[in-house]
């Protein structure tokens, strides 16, 4: 909780009603998206594991808000020993410090890259959404190993609860990695101009984007 020690709660500046706004729109379109897409779920998990194996699924602890530790899922896109395999292709990472991300992975799957695409391997954070670790809109969690490397300018960001989609994951879907500071940037933005439309309009967005399959 030293990060709402030194910048303050965002929730508690925030109009109590339009806090509640956000979560009951998160848990009530997550709650409906899992329901929708669960035979889609079975399908994907079914394709990945024909593919590549078991697990379906890829789990990996994040930092959330307030530097909350917490467990995400993802449909699993790398072959099975992808974290062991990261050490050897530091020297190709393209992404901006701390995060990691090769634009043409050899550890991606064939599944994975069709997946990717169309960023339903992103789904299962739809449940994180539900037990309130996420948010459908926000800064994306960094690995707990990545947040851990971030200054104190970059801490700002954890001052929102993380979500599935945001300012630079939409701006980013086609280009590469960008450079971090205009990520900060993005995510800072996020946080000060924050309300309830703004997370319409980037919903609709994302979902445009997704059925474009313009994903990375």
């Amino acid at each position: 909780m030293e990060l709402i020690r030194r910048y303050g709660d965002p929730d508690a500046r925030l109009p109590v009603v339009r806090s509640r706004v956000k979560r009951f729109l998160d848990v009530a379109l997550a709650a409906a998206a899992l329901i929708i897409f669960a035979p889609l779920f079975l399908l994907i998990g079914a394709a990945v594991v024909l593919d590549s194996g078991w697990p379906a699924l890829y789990s990996q602890e994040r930092t959330g808000y307030a530097g909350k530790r917490f467990r995400i899922r993802k449909f699993r896109t790398m072959v099975r020993n992808a974290e062991a395999r990261r050490s050897e292709l530091l020297a190709l990472n393209e992404a901006p410090y701390p995060a990691f991300k090769i634009r043409d992975d050899p550890r991606v799957t064939r599944v994975g890259r069709l997946l990717r695409k169309s960023s339903a391997d992103e789904l299962p954070q739809l449940w994180n959404v539900l037990l309130g670790d996420m948010s459908l809109v926000g800064p994306r969690p960094l690995p707990t190993m990545e947040a851990d490397c971030l200054d104190a300018n970059g801490q700002r960001r954890l001052l929102a609860r993380p979500g599935i989609t945001c300012f630079w994951q939409l701006g980013n879907r086609h280009s590469g990695p960008s450079d971090f500071d205009d990520w900060l940037a993005k995510d800072l933005a996020y946080i000060e101009s924050w309300s309830v439309w703004l997370d319409l309009v980037l919903l609709a967005r994302t979902a445009r984007a997704v059925v474009r399959m313009t994903g990375r």
